[in-house]
């Protein structure tokens, strides 16, 4: 099964620091992260390693760090976003080339569901 991708967009541009979600058919939307709330369900934390460390030892920014998830519900009125409680997801390659829960390496972890506050995120379920 193909999944919807989805990552915080810092290329350069009218979509920088926007949520980017990619579906399976192609598709593409952005998503102001204050004005949205994603619900990721099925969700699998990916990151590539090879271009993260170059990161993190000074490279150049580039794409290394996604999640994989089988449905997404973007909720646009009234989101929840005071109500999440869990644990934070964390990425930045240039303080760490890994996603950290509690700065444990959780590269790969599968979970059920991550919701988004603003430009963060959280395992909620």
């Amino acid at each position: 099964m193909t999944k919807i991708k989805v990552r915080f967009n810092l290329g350069a541009g009218s979509n920088y620091k926007k949520w980017k979600i990619t579906y399976p058919c192609g598709n593409v939307e952005y998503h102001v992260p204050t004005n949205v709330q994603l619900v990721m369900k099925k969700c699998q934390l990916k990151n590539s390693h090879k271009i993260a460390s170059k990161i993190f030892n000074g490279g150049n920014k580039q794409v290394c760090a996604w999640i994989l998830c089988e449905e997404i519900d973007v909720v646009i009125e009234n989101p929840n976003q005071s109500d999440i409680t869990g644990k934070r997801i964390k990425y930045n390659p240039r303080i760490q080339p890994n996603w950290l829960i509690d700065e444990t390496n959780v590269d790969g972890l599968k979970v059920n569901q991550i919701e988004s506050i603003g430009n963060c995120l959280y395992v909620t379920n």
